[in-house]
């Protein structure tokens, strides 16, 4: 028993300032008071709002420094121009998962304490896994589209190779979104504040069984406790890219006269960011709760029916509970929460109010409704009643 508890507090030992880790102070630059900066020509993430970079990007890496590890103000330095870009992947990431689990007792709300979602991330629960997904799926996609659309220095459209089901007189090429260089520069910038405190830790060493880690020399068959947290949140961050790359679809454009198709350009194209959030919502539900097995040196499903996770499932150490208020794991209740009292879904009102029962309002409203404007501005109108 005792050495179960010291296990659990090792768990959760990294560093924290005023209650948020130290290492994903990054997610505030989604907040951060410069990220309506407008980029010409470049309709972010599907949206109508324009965005400009300028020249001199490396404003954004003063801006956002203090927000930075050591090893993500390098790449900073480095690729200036992506940082409005990852801004702007953050941005969308927290407005994703706000739309997603509006419903559900845990809405992804925010702090001002620079936190972003406060203190419930400070916990290996399955809503942190599902913010690391997020934030980095947020980036994956935001630097892919960047790319196709020429706004970075280091990338260009895609080069991936030509799909061997693609028919031999359709043409591969136009200007795809480019997903690779996406899926790189998202993997070195998103995991680094994990792997600057375990340089030589895998990225897939938390579900192959098989393999051994490495400490300078020394060869260990098991994780330390103090690592886990780390190692979790490295599976979580690549689910999200990898949820971006598999909603990555293959489209083709006619070229002929009237129509005609005589010639077909394919090309790799991101999906809306809707449908990446809409996965990592299914991702959310079926998480999986992982215990660590200290004998095989590695975290299984705490459900021994399952063998373990694999590189597209979430996993949570921790359970959690966002019925009651709660000021220590962040939880801001139900209670004064609107319900659906006739929803099947998580928003209907014996879920929502999680059994305390609910009170029913019944309101009149009237309001202008099948309006016409004539000529000479005459406006005809009539009045609805609704319950």
């Amino acid at each position: 028993m005792i050495i179960s508890v010291l296990l659990y507090s090792l768990f959760y030992s990294c560093q924290v300032i005023d209650g948020v880790p130290e290492h994903n102070l990054w997610w505030n630059i989604g907040v951060h008071e410069g990220n309506d900066h407008k980029v010409s020509s470049y309709t972010f993430l599907n949206s109508g709002n324009q965005y400009e970079i300028n020249e001199d990007s490396s404003q954004y890496c003063q801006s956002i420094l203090k927000n930075l590890t050591t090893g993500q103000k390098q790449i900073c330095l480095l690729h200036a121009d992506h940082m409005p870009i990852v801004i702007q992947g953050a941005s969308k990431s927290i407005e994703e998962c706000q739309y997603q689990f509006q419903d559900r007792h845990w809405n992804c709300s925010t702090v001002k304490d620079g936190s972003v979602f406060g203190p419930v991330l400070n916990h290996a629960n399955r809503e942190t896994a599902l913010v690391h997904a997020m934030f980095s799926a947020g980036v994956t996609y935001a630097v892919s589209r960047a790319c196709k659309q020429g706004l970075l220095k280091s990338c260009t459209c895609s080069r991936s190779a030509r799909p061997k089901n693609l028919p031999r007189d359709w043409s591969w090429g136009g200007c795809g979104d480019n997903i690779d260089y996406g899926y790189r520069f998202s993997r070195d910038f998103v995991d680094t504040p994990e792997k600057e405190i375990d340089p030589i830790i895998p990225y897939d060493s938390l579900i192959n069984p098989n393999q051994t880690m490495i400490y300078g020399r020394r060869k260990i068959k098991f994780f330390k406790p103090g690592k886990l947290r780390r190692q979790i949140n490295l599976h979580n961050n690549e689910v999200g890219r990898r949820a971006v790359y598999r909603l990555t679809r293959v489209v083709c454009k006619c070229h002929g006269v009237s129509g005609s198709c005589s010639l077909r350009t394919c090309y790799q194209q991101l999906p809306m960011f809707r449908e990446v959030g809409g996965l990592l919502k299914e991702k959310y539900d079926g998480a999986i709760e992982v215990r660590y097995q200290r004998r095989l040196g590695e975290l299984r499903s705490r459900d021994r029916r399952f063998v373990g996770p694999t590189k597209d499932d979430l996993i949570y150490f921790e359970e959690s509970n966002f019925c009651e208020y709660n000021s220590r794991i962040g939880s801001l209740g139900t209670k004064d929460r609107q319900c659906n009292r006739i929803s099947h879904g998580p928003d209907n009102c014996v879920t929502m109010c999680c059994g305390r029962g609910y009170n029913t309002v019944r309101k009149y409203i009237q309001e202008k409704c099948n309006c016409l404007l004539l000529a000479f501005a005459y406006l005809i109108l009539s009045t609805a009643n609704e319950y």
